[in-house]
């Protein structure tokens, strides 16, 4: 059986989370608790540049806030 994830003829959603991250996620499945639909449903290659695009700092969110508290 072949990955889902790394099909490039399955159409695929962008999920966030609160902290700002992204990911992957094929549209068969259910959206888990605590993510949401950012982009999509799309290819796999439109959902990936939209991630390249968005996601420029890796880090979560609580993270970010804790290494700058001067922006809090």
């Amino acid at each position: 059986m072949s990955n889902p994830f790394d099909d490039d003829s399955a159409q695929f959603y962008v999920l966030i989370n609160e902290e700002g991250e992204h990911s992957l996620w094929p549209i068969f499945a259910a959206v888990p608790t605590g993510w949401t639909i950012a982009h999509g449903a799309a290819a796999r290659t439109a959902c990936l540049e939209y991630v390249e695009a968005h996601w420029l700092d890796m880090r979560p969110a609580s993270l970010i806030a804790a290494m700058n508290p001067e922006a809090n």
